[in-house]
């Protein structure tokens, strides 16, 4: 496929690499310029473009951007045809992004963007830490997969989301449409939890809406008061005792 990865993070930046070494044709889009798209990110053959020329003519495009940066990309995509597939991969942090109204008072967080976009979207990749995608992706059938909500209003839109998650090395599950994304947000049991496919529907179906966000930022207030930087499994088991 044609995938526009926009965003050279630690998530943006593994998807190019790994979508890429997966057989599809990546550009990696970045605001700044393609000079600003580290060459690390195109090692597996993706390939830097100016912002506005990597949206054309695509079948996928990944947006891998700060939460509150979404809206900013309303003019660029504005162009591209209703059947692309636009994947939402990030996730609101007050803290970091700076206080969202809306958001604040419940609205779904991919349903926002999409609403600021003009354009439906699909949410996936944003229920793994970077460290996890980067680290810990398997070939499908491999024991202890851990596996990746996706969610989405297309159920085409969904198909296409969920065979690109399985491509990066994860299971992907079927979360259904993006007004229950809800529960694949931050503060959720299935939210960086590294979770397998069997465990998965379990923990998307325990969560909490209003618990959310408390759980989120009380979770950022225990990291912050580390003194040292705990590792990915400690993380992980952070995450996952919030909720028992």
């Amino acid at each position: 496929m044609k995938i526009t990865v926009i965003g050279a993070g630690a998530i943006g930046g593994n998807l190019a690499r790994k979508l890429s070494a997966a057989g599809h044709d990546v550009q990696v889009g970045d605001a700044r310029g393609p000079e600003a798209v580290p060459d690390a990110v195109l090692e597996s053959g993706a390939r830097a473009a100016a912002l506005d020329e990597a949206v054309q003519d695509r079948d996928v495009i990944i947006l891998s951007i700060p939460f509150h940066r979404v809206p900013e990309l309303a003019e660029t995509l504005a162009s591209v045809p209703a059947e692309t597939v636009v994947i939402d991969t990030s996730n609101y942090y007050p803290h970091l992004n700076g206080q969202i109204e809306a958001v604040d008072s419940g609205q779904v967080e991919s349903l926002r963007n999409a609403e600021q976009l003009g354009r439906p979207v699909v949410k996936a990749w944003n229920a793994a830490l970077a460290g996890t995608q980067q680290t810990k992706g398997a070939p499908a059938g491999t024991p202890g997969r851990i596996a990746i909500p996706v969610a989405a209003d297309s159920d085409e839109a969904r198909r296409v989301a969920m065979c690109l998650v399985d491509d990066t090395g994860f299971d992907p599950f079927d979360a259904g449409v993006l007004a229950d994304s809800w529960r694949q947000q931050p503060g959720t049991p299935a939210y960086c939890t590294e979770l397998t496919l069997d465990e998965l529907p379990t923990a998307l179906a325990a969560a909490d809406r209003a618990e959310a966000p408390r759980t989120r930022d009380r979770l950022m207030e225990h990291f912050a008061t580390l003194t040292a930087t705990p590792t990915l499994e400690e993380v992980v088991e952070i995450n996952r005792a919030a909720h028992h």
